[in-house]
């Protein structure tokens, strides 16, 4: 009998696994300066994890009413953004390093009772062609499968 070679598809060891793995994959296939899984703790938006690092580095805090992801989550902005400066809803918005934000794409993290747990999201300190747009179904899909993978929140706050 042959082995099975299944070293590379293995599942992760946990959601955090999970998030990290994705945040590398989105970055090496659909590009972007840094991607970010973050939670929404309002005031605030923080950041759980981003690759590259140290680009925003995990912990960086957003006022959440400031943020792209805010008016991505409620409807006023667009979950892709090629030029943020041509976009209304994002012309004067940050996310941690807002100077440098030229490029947003963005899908809410969803608990199972519709809650939003945070954002999946990348941006870019240049503005993107129109083509960002036909990765939003990949990112979509990845942020529906992490939400699907949200452990339970526990009674001291949510575990990530």
């Amino acid at each position: 009998m042959v082995p099975l070679v299944v070293d590379d598809v293995v599942p992760f060891e946990d959601w955090r696994a999970a998030a990290r793995a994705s945040l590398a994959f989105l970055h090496r296939t659909v590009g972007l300066d840094v991607w970010m899984v973050t939670h929404l703790e309002e005031p605030t938006q923080v950041v759980l994890f981003s690759h590259p690092q140290e680009v925003i580095p995990q912990g960086t805090v957003v006022p959440w009413e400031q943020s792209f992801c805010h008016s991505m989550v409620s409807g006023v902005g667009p979950r892709v953004a090629t030029v943020a400066a041509a976009t209304p809803a994002y012309r004067d918005l940050m996310t941690g390093h807002a100077e440098r934000v030229a490029a947003y794409i963005g899908v809410p993290l969803v608990t199972r009772d519709g809650a939003v747990f945070g954002t999946l999201c990348g941006v870019a300190s240049r503005a993107q062609p129109r083509t960002l747009t036909r990765h939003l179904p990949l990112v979509e899909m990845t942020a529906r499968m992490l939400s699907s993978l949200l452990p339970a929140p526990t009674p001291e706050g949510p575990t990530d």
